[in-house]
């Protein structure tokens, strides 16, 4: 049976509860154990903890990875990239590369018969009006343009500096699920219901493994956790979306809905 899978917030380039390094090649472990039943795969965002695509250079390392995403591309299976906020600077690398198309935005897909809404999550929903404000000097062309000119020996290790100081190093067990009311995704999600029907909603971003059934019965909020720490991820096998977890037996889903 063919299987979609989707995984977000690996934030290679810092290290959690592996270095980055090592870290990665437990990834490529990942891709290669999905390989055989992947009708497609979707990476949703944060892959890197920073990327930066100059006219003529990227960042240095990754090889393990973009080898394995050009192999599985090559093999025919489909792969989906999304920016997240860590590597909004993504550009067109990997889909002239690899041919991987890059997403800057949630997109709304059927697949197998059922209503998906994707995107990385950062963004979305009421409130974090200082980081909205932040994304929109970022996501600006002549603040990249800007940026550009910097060489990347120094662009490169002060934006690495910047993004180290992040939450994305909080251990994911200090956070928990914060109910309905206050998970920010949830709210949006329930609130696209009113409009759209929508069977899954999968974002990232959140860096809790979450599964919570919305205010209309059956839809579904799906969170992809991370890689720092839980190691987690989701299949659609055509009939349901459910979290999994890789090379981690102690994973723990939360939400409850």
């Amino acid at each position: 049976m063919q299987k979609v899978y989707f995984a977000s917030d690996f934030h290679l380039g810092i290290d959690g509860r592996l270095t980055s390094g090592e870290r990665e090649k437990q990834i490529v472990r990942w891709l290669e154990y999905i390989r055989e039943d992947a009708a497609a795969i979707y990476l949703v965002g944060d892959v890197f903890d920073f990327w930066f695509e100059y006219t003529t250079v990227v960042p240095k390392g990754y090889v393990r990875l973009l080898g394995k995403l050009a192999e599985l591309r090559d093999e025919g299976i489909p792969i989906y990239f999304f920016t997240g906020n860590h590597d909004m600077w993504v550009f067109r690398y990997f889909e002239e590369e690899m041919g991987i198309p890059t997403y800057r935005k949630p997109i709304r897909r059927e697949i197998m018969g059922k209503q998906f809404l994707i995107g990385h999550g950062d963004g979305l929903g009421p409130g974090d009006y200082g980081y909205k404000r932040i994304k929109k000097v970022f996501a600006n062309p002549a603040c990249q343009w800007l940026f550009e000119r910097i060489h990347p020996n120094f662009g490169i290790g002060l934006a690495n500096f910047w993004s180290q100081r992040s939450r994305a190093a909080d251990h994911p067990e200090e956070k928990d699920f914060l109910g309905e009311d206050r998970e920010w995704l949830i709210t949006y999600a329930n609130r696209k219901l009113e409009t759209e029907p929508i069977d899954y909603f999968v974002f990232g971003h959140r860096h809790l493994p979450i599964e919570y059934t919305l205010k209309n019965g059956y839809s579904r909020y799906i969170n992809l956790g991370e890689w720092l720490f839980s190691n987690s991820y989701a299949v659609f096998d055509g009939d349901s979306v459910n979290l999994a977890f890789f090379e981690n037996e102690e994973g723990r889903i939360f939400g409850g809905g």
